[in-house]
């Protein structure tokens, strides 16, 4: 959330756009007021959900914003983490209300519409499965997680394919296709924020691993010290953590569930940080400039480090099964080998195995060894 400088008692001019103050910097809306900054405001797809919560994360000042998204049958978990001012604890709730906003002298129009009615986060909760401030410090960020019931707010059935970004040599504009998932929204809103602040993409266990890898020298200190990682920065705190219990609860406190065994590949440098994607976005142009070379899916640009995907890749690519990536891949197992620890101590089997799972030829392949 941005904020609004708290001075005290609101002036006359401000009073009559403002139905209550709410205190640090946060205020409720006139009905008009609201009106007069655009009235309705539309959430139709998990799409529009995302776009809302980057650009909140954006006015809140934040330099460094984490996009976590994951499906379980019809539902969606979209996180956003970011570094930007905070939100009071006792206003937790309260945001999510309609007209409540911390922009009151701040509402601006961008490409995505009015931004700044307190409008957004009321729209998200009314039409989300649910929506909550999952953490959030003074100066040291907030994570926002929300929730989507599939079968009710509908999303892009392709949401693997990376857009294509083909750049025009003749007027050095950058052009994009491909669907308009939930990636594409997210590129089309980094590309228009680079330079400004960093946007990363990907699963829930690559945003660990991308929120463990940011951390500031000084966190990365702090962890031997002991330090705290629930009170530290957001974006902190999973570099505090003592190990990867602890690393696993840390990181459900933020909204992004995972297992102990995907705390401890991610500590161990087992699990690539995805890069921000304004740069895989640089890479995809660099690598071929007419697009021709773009890849299939985030986890082919993020793997390989280049932006284009190899020959196999590309048949893939082509396939109608849908493309998972392999952190998804590696936190299902984790799932599967904790559930399967019941079952071996019934029977008096090695718990100590790592099931093999992996997509072939259009099926969700899983292997247990039993002895």
């Amino acid at each position: 959330m941005g904020r609004l400088a708290d001075n005290g008692a609101l002036g006359e001019a401000v009073s009559l756009r403002v139905e209550t103050d709410l205190g640090h910097g946060f205020v409720r809306l006139l009905t008009a007021e609201a009106e007069r900054r655009q009235a309705a405001h539309d959430i139709r797809s998990c799409e529009d959900v995302v776009i809302e919560l980057l650009r909140n994360a954006r006015d809140a000042q934040a330099r460094r914003i984490f996009l976590a998204t994951s499906r379980e049958l019809d539902e969606r978990r979209i996180v956003v983490i970011d570094d930007g001012a905070g939100v009071p604890q006792e206003l937790f709730s309260r945001i999510f209300e309609p007209r409540v906003t911390s922009k009151l002298d701040t509402v601006h129009m961008d490409k995505w519409g009015v931004h700044g009615r307190g409008m957004a986060l009321y729209s998200i909760a009314v039409n989300a499965k649910s929506a909550a401030v999952a953490d959030s410090a003074e100066g040291g960020g907030t994570s926002i997680v929300v929730d989507v019931d599939g079968r009710a707010l509908k999303e892009r059935k392709d949401q693997s394919t990376f857009p294509v970004f083909r750049l025009d040599a003749s007027t050095g504009s950058v052009a994009v296709t491909g669907p308009r998932n939930i990636v594409r929204t997210a590129c089309e809103f980094a590309m228009d924020s680079r330079g400004r602040y960093q946007v990363f993409f990907g699963s829930p266990t690559e945003i660990a691993a991308a929120l463990y890898a940011a951390a500031s020298p000084e966190g990365r200190s702090a962890g031997s010290l002991g330090a705290n990682p629930r009170t530290a920065p957001l974006c902190e705190r999973l570099r505090l953590a003592s190990g990867p219990e602890e690393f696993a609860s840390v990181a459900a406190g933020l909204g992004l569930r995972m297992s102990a065994r995907s705390a401890r590949r991610i500590i161990d440098g087992l699990i690539e940080p995805p890069l921000p994607l304004a740069e895989l976005i640089a890479r995809q142009l660099r690598t071929d400039g007419d697009g021709s070379g773009a890849p299939a899916s985030v986890a082919e640009v993020a793997s390989d480090g280049k932006g284009a995907p190899s020959g196999s890749r590309r048949s893939a690519a082509r396939s109608t099964a849908p493309r998972i990536s392999d952190a998804d891949l590696e936190a299902f197992g984790d799932r599967v080998a904790d559930a399967f620890e019941g079952l071996a101590d019934s029977y008096y089997l090695s718990a100590d195995v790592r099931p093999s799972v992996k997509v072939s030829r259009g099926e969700l392949v899983v292997r247990i060894p039993l002895a």
